[in-house]
């Protein structure tokens, strides 16, 4: 007996950010299927999938992030009981697409009596049978080892090189830490701009709370863009811009992948030196958290052509030319 093996794709959403979900449906030429999230009344998360995914390749896309009433602790366990229910409705592999990983800053013990959530995150998606995992510019790159499983490490840099291009040649690319000067490295290169970095200090046993020094680096008179992998609170962005203005630069521009925007963040960005700030759409932007100075840029093709290269069992490293690997 044989049997000629046909693979099909399906794609699911949460409820997180679901207009990033139909725009990869879109470039993907597939559509969303119906996974009828809804939630009962005593705030559990409940899913049934609209048709059979028995045998299928499946991909299931939620932003780690808040939006209107639901948290992300509530994206997180949707998204893991729409992968349990794949894996119960046989499901031949499935991929969690997380455009933007939650608790990826908790990668580490900084201080005693610590969790390292960025591994727990990844142990409940291989216990819910997850086959692999699909991110956009994790916080650390070790968090691809946390997976015990095949991990796309996705970079928003393509997107964002493109759009700063229109900015001019005479750029500096800031570094707004010690710890993000690889990549703030790998855009000048690409930018063909200067490099500097902002040497700042975190307040010990304070969270969200960061003193900004020194700069190190030419910036008197430049256009400063600065890059960072997330904007949450806005403190380290806005810290920076004011140092930066103060030391002579001609404007400041922020450049990040996660626009999550917590607490005074808004108000922070709009009062501040900054000209403009840009993110992409890996978490969804409401109305109340979008301003005059933001600019926001599709990742959607990124995410479609990885989703096409794992469906296709080829290469998504080539996508990037290896730089998403770095």
């Amino acid at each position: 007996m044989e049997a000629v093996t046909k693979k099909k794709l399906h794609l699911f959403s949460g409820r997180h950010n679901v207009e990033l979900a139909d725009e990869v449906a879109g470039y993907l030429n597939v559509e969303v299927t119906e996974a009828h999230p809804s939630q009962f009344a005593n705030g559990e998360t409940h899913v049934r999938f609209a048709e059979s995914i028995r045998g299928s390749d499946v991909f299931i896309i939620q932003s780690h992030g808040s939006v209107e009433d639901r948290s992300l602790n509530d994206a997180v366990m949707e998204h893991l009981i729409m992968v349990d229910a794949a894996r119960r409705a046989s499901a031949k592999r499935i991929t969690a697409v997380l455009p933007c990983y939650g608790y990826a800053r908790q990668d580490r013990k900084s201080e005693g009596r610590e969790p390292i959530t960025a591994r727990l995150i990844a142990d409940l998606f291989k216990a819910a049978g997850a086959s692999r995992l699909v991110s956009v510019d994790l916080h650390s790159g070790q968090i691809q080892g946390f997976f015990n499983g095949p991990v796309d490490h996705l970079t928003a840099m393509p997107v964002l090189i493109n759009h700063l291009k229109q900015y001019g040649e005479d750029l500096v690319v800031v570094s707004p830490d010690a710890g993000r000067v690889k990549v703030a490295e790998r855009y000048s290169q690409k930018l063909s701009a200067d490099l500097a970095i902002v040497h700042k200090r975190r307040l010990k046993g304070k969270k969200n709370q960061v003193e900004a020094k020194d700069i190190v680096g030419e910036v008197e008179g430049r256009r400063c863009v600065l890059i960072d992998d997330m904007i949450d609170t806005a403190g380290t962005i806005c810290s920076a811009a004011e140092l930066l203005m103060d030391r002579g630069a001609a404007s400041v521009i922020a450049a990040a992948t996660h626009g999550v925007f917590s607490g005074p963040a808004i108000d922070r960005l709009k009062n501040s030196v900054l000209d403009a700030v840009i993110v992409t759409n890996t978490l969804p932007l409401p109305p109340e958290k979008q301003f005059d100075k933001l600019e926001v840029l599709s990742v959607a093709p990124l995410i479609a052509d990885a989703i096409r290269a794992v469906f296709e069992d080829s290469s998504v490293s080539e996508l990037f030319g290896g730089q998403n690997q770095q």
